[in-house]
C-alpha cells in the first residue's frame, strides 16, 4: 500500500473511531445514570401532583410551575427554562417539605418527570 492510500485509510479509521466515541458519549449524557421508578411505586401524593400538572393546576403553592435551574446538574443538561418544579405534598408537614416533581419540556404533555424525595439531592425518572 502506498503512503497516500495508507494516510487516506488511517484518516477514515480515525474519523470512524471519533464518531463511535462521540455516539457513546452522547448516550452517556442522555441517560445521566438516573434510575427509573414506576409511578405506582411513588407516594400517592406524587401521583396526585402528576395529575395536577397534566391538568394545568390548580396548585397549592406559589412556587409550583416555577423554573427549576438544575444547579445541582443531576438532570440532563437542557436550556434554561426547560425544567419546572412542583411540590409533592407531605402529610403532616407545615411547609412545602422536601418532595418535588421536576418536569421537562411542556409539563402537561411531555411525559418527562423526575421525582426527588430529598430536596434535589437525588432524582429518579418517573416511568408511567
Amino acid at each position: 500500500m502506498n503512503r497516500r492510500r495508507w494516510l487516506y485509510a488511517s484518516q477514515w479509521l480515525l474519523l470512524v473511531a471519533l464518531l463511535v466515541l462521540a455516539a457513546g458519549l452522547s448516550c452517556t449524557v442522555r441517560t445521566s445514570g438516573i434510575e427509573w421508578v414506576p409511578l405506582r411505586d411513588l407516594p400517592p401524593e406524587a401521583r396526585e401532583t402528576i395529575d395536577l400538572i397534566r391538568a394545568g393546576g390548580p396548585f397549592r403553592y406559589d412556587k409550583d410551575g416555577a423554573v427549576f435551574f438544575n444547579r445541582e446538574q443531576l438532570l440532563p443538561r437542557r436550556p434554561r427554562g426547560y425544567y419546572t418544579e412542583y411540590t409533592v405534598r407531605t402529610p403532616g408537614a407545615r411547609d412545602r417539605g422536601a418532595r418535588r416533581i421536576v418536569a421537562g419540556g411542556d409539563p402537561r404533555s411531555a411525559g418527562e418527570y423526575y421525582y426527588t424525595g430529598d430536596h434535589y439531592r437525588s432524582f429518579r425518572r418517573i416511568r408511567e
